[in-house]
């Protein structure tokens, strides 16, 4: 008789993306007849409570990341609160090892969470930035993110090993002491062909505070001049979900996936930052799209830029938007079919890493409390 797995889930606060992105993980563990217990803080947390009611959830350290008002000051803004970030992760690591004894754990599989490695149990971080950019400091902040994975037993990339991906350049390194595992590209979402158009835009954002907040200020006052049906997500999960109705807008503060799978469907264009995770959503239901990167944030900016100059999905800096910058979308191929790949099924991939567990084993003396 197979025993159950206990595998810990956690994803980084940081947005919704990275909890997003992991729904289809903790569903294919689900599906393999393995329990998974959810870990992380903030509106992370918060989503995925809403999303599994019925599952065990933890609330790890917080990295307290924000974003400045002005974008050209993420950086020097990261930098003063890396002393709280590095203690975030010396607080999960040192925790990890009572979870492990408290919930009997078989693995771990941590989204950007750089403390939760093991050399206890089986331990993952998924990530599709092998390289961090920063600007003229790219070479540091890259290393010091490989520093971390190499401490963890594998590295799954949510992207394909080919030339032509989504991740560009921030998906490849030839770094042998990682251990990489390429998922594909990860959504929670599925292709509805038989679906209506209702939606002429669809606004879905997403991201830390405050930059979350000015766009969705801007954009309600936008949108006001769009000549056409409009569905606002404001991506804010706090609280119960509301909707208002305006004229041609219609607003919610956040919805479910059930209830975000069938917005998209019914949408035309999308309008949202270039997030990686939105960027593996929209490919996977082939949505064309208009994005607006996070000010200061050179991922989001230069994922934007790529799709551009490739005459996929058209984008502007957050100050330049004008609502009328929507018909240059018409000239974009959108994001379909950017390219076709036979990727392992995400169940045959945890059953792998995961199949070494020693399942009778003892669980290991631990501290934490009840």
């Amino acid at each position: 008789m197979q025993i159950s797995k206990n595998i810990l889930v956690a994803p980084l606060n940081w947005g919704l993306g990275h909890a997003t992105r992991c729904i289809p993980i903790i569903n294919a563990i689900i599906v393999n007849g393995d329990n998974p217990i959810i870990a992380s803080d903030g509106m992370a947390l918060e989503l995925l409570k809403k999303e599994f009611p019925r599952l065990k959830f933890i609330e790890l350290p917080s990295y307290e990341i924000s974003y400045p008002e002005k974008g050209q000051f993420l950086k020097l803004k990261l930098l003063k609160d890396s002393p709280k970030i590095w203690n975030a992760i010396r607080k999960e690591h040192l925790m990890l090892s009572e979870l492990i004894a408290h919930y009997h754990l078989d693995g771990v599989i941590s989204d950007n969470r750089l403390g939760l490695y093991s050399k206890i149990i089986p331990s993952v971080i998924i990530t599709h930035q092998l390289q961090v950019l920063s600007g003229t400091t790219t070479w540091l902040s890259t290393q010091l993110h490989l520093h971390y994975i190499k401490k963890f037993d594998y590295c799954w990339i949510p992207d394909v090993d080919s030339f032509q991906n989504l991740s560009g350049l921030l998906s490849k390194h030839t770094d042998d002491d990682i251990f990489k595992v390429y998922l594909g590209p990860l959504s929670r979402f599925k292709i509805n062909p038989t679906a209506q158009k209702k939606y002429d835009l669809m606004v879905l954002l997403s991201g830390p505070e405050p930059q979350r907040s000015i766009l969705e200020r801007k954009l309600l006052s936008e949108v006001k001049r769009f000549k056409g049906e409009v569905l606002f997500i404001a991506g804010n999960v706090r609280g119960k979900q509301q909707m208002e109705k305006k004229g041609d807008i219609t607003y919610y503060n956040y919805l479910s996936t059930e209830g975000l799978q069938k917005a998209l469907d019914r949408s035309d264009i999308i309008l949202s930052r270039s997030g990686y995770t939105t960027i593996m959503d929209l490919h996977k239901l082939g949505k064309k799209a208009f994005f607006i990167p996070t000010p200061g944030q050179f991922e989001q900016e230069y994922l934007a830029q790529s799709l551009d100059d490739q005459g996929i999905v058209p984008y502007a800096n957050q100050e330049d938007f004008k609502i009328e910058m929507l018909e240059k979308v018409k000239q974009y191929s959108g994001l379909e079919s950017i390219y076709s790949s036979t990727t392992t099924s995400i169940s045959t991939i945890l059953s792998e890493t995961f199949s070494n567990v020693n399942e009778n084993s003892e669980p290991i003396p631990g501290s934490l409390s009840t």
